[in-house]
């Protein structure tokens, strides 16, 4: 991730046939962050951990079901002594030393995971690929037409993350059939979901609302009290 670009702390709103009808500015606590990769690294390795289901599971030579007799006595036979037909060696015996149900979950603290969103949303902000659009579909019926319309007209690479508000439910079905479109709420917002997508397309009231949560307001009232 290289950082010696030049950050705009300034973006253009354009709507849906790319035409610009407003500007919104970009708090630098925010968007022109440092952009630690080693911290970046921990927390998304922490995340992909944490999705795990960690249900896999193997049996050992007590859970196997049969193998109470002794499969032959002891001496004269001049085979190797043997207890159960379970035991490890055997086919259908049991596992040795394997997989068992346990959580993958890292504690990640709070600080480093805002700390990782802002240095990956600075990171897409110095190369020029977060955008802003005033709304997805005008009107309250879904257009997948209008919306892939909307995106093409932003940028011309495939993997896009779109972030909207909870209740725009006309966007999302919109973005619903678009197969290289991530949508997320903003306050679902991660440096995983960032990393993974070529450019970062925000609506106008996702923006507003993004910029508005808690974590948000308390680093940039932070930043302004320097």
């Amino acid at each position: 991730m290289a950082t010696e670009t030049t950050t705009k702390l300034s973006l253009d709103v354009v709507d849906g046939v790319g035409e610009k009808v407003g500007s919104v500015d970009l708090p630098a606590a925010i968007f022109d962050a440092q952009t630690n990769v080693p911290l970046i690294h921990q927390v998304v390795v922490a995340q992909l951990a944490a999705a795990r289901q960690g249900t896999h599971d193997t049996k050992t030579r007590g859970e196997v079901r049969g193998g109470g007799k002794k499969p032959y006595r002891q001496k004269g036979t001049g085979r190797a002594r043997q207890g159960s037909t379970r035991a490890p060696q055997f086919a259908g015996g049991g596992v040795v030393h394997g997989p068992t149900p346990r959580s993958y979950a890292q504690r990640t603290p709070k600080k480093m995971i805002a700390a990782a969103l802002r240095g990956s949303l600075s990171d897409r902000n110095r190369h020029g690929r977060i955008h802003v659009l005033s709304e997805l579909v005008k009107g309250d019926a879904p257009s997948t037409k209008a919306v892939a319309k909307a995106l093409t007209g932003i940028t011309e690479r495939p993997n896009v993350l779109v972030v909207v508000t909870r209740t725009d439910e006309v966007g999302k079905r919109s973005l619903s059939n678009l197969d290289s479109v991530h949508v997320l709420p903003f306050d679902q917002l991660n440096a995983y979901d960032v990393l993974c997508a070529d450019d970062v397309v925000f609506t106008k009231a996702a923006l507003d609302s993004f910029l508005e949560s808690p974590v948000v307001t308390k680093i940039t009232a932070k930043e302004a009290a320097k």
